[in-house]
């Protein structure tokens, strides 16, 4: 399904995924619009900066409606001025996961700062709810579906 994002998330045990990192950056976000089951985010990337909406309101199951676009980031800065409260600042490592059926797969795994310090959660983006994957060593509880751990509710 085309604007589909299907993701698994986890709690991380131990700092073990950063010798696996091929690279990090930092991200800031805030939320222009947060209502059961729908937000709307805006993200700054290191230099680069996105306007994302999700909802699980069009979709089964894990999966989610996911429309995101790059925007300018002074666009971006000015939008986080006029954001909710709470925003989110953490350091996100991408770790190379296993190959499935010829696609490549990332664990994402997110070290938050500030209000949030020391939570460490890792995802993966899945092609179909019930896609086998791996499980690293540093992976603990599973927290998918969990609304505590969406961002949009730190």
């Amino acid at each position: 399904m085309q604007n589909t994002e299907i993701e698994r998330k986890f709690l991380v045990i131990s700092d073990a995924f950063l010798s696996q990192a091929v690279t990090h950056y930092e991200i800031e976000q805030g939320y222009l619009s947060k209502e059961p089951g729908k937000t709307i985010r805006v993200r700054i990337r290191d230099d680069r900066a996105f306007l994302t909406i999700k909802s699980s309101l069009l979709r089964e199951g894990i999966a989610k409606f996911e429309w995101e676009k790059e925007i300018e980031v002074a666009d971006a800065q000015e939008m986080m001025k006029i954001c909710m409260p709470g925003a989110i600042s953490k350091t996100r490592y991408i770790i190379p996961a296993p190959d499935y059926k010829g696609q490549k797969r990332y664990w994402e795994v997110d070290v938050f700062h500030g209000h949030k310090e020391g939570l460490i959660l890792a995802e993966l983006e899945l092609g179909s709810e019930d896609e086998p994957f791996s499980r690293p060593e540093w992976l603990g509880d599973e927290v998918t579906g969990l609304p505590q751990y969406y961002n949009a509710n730190m």
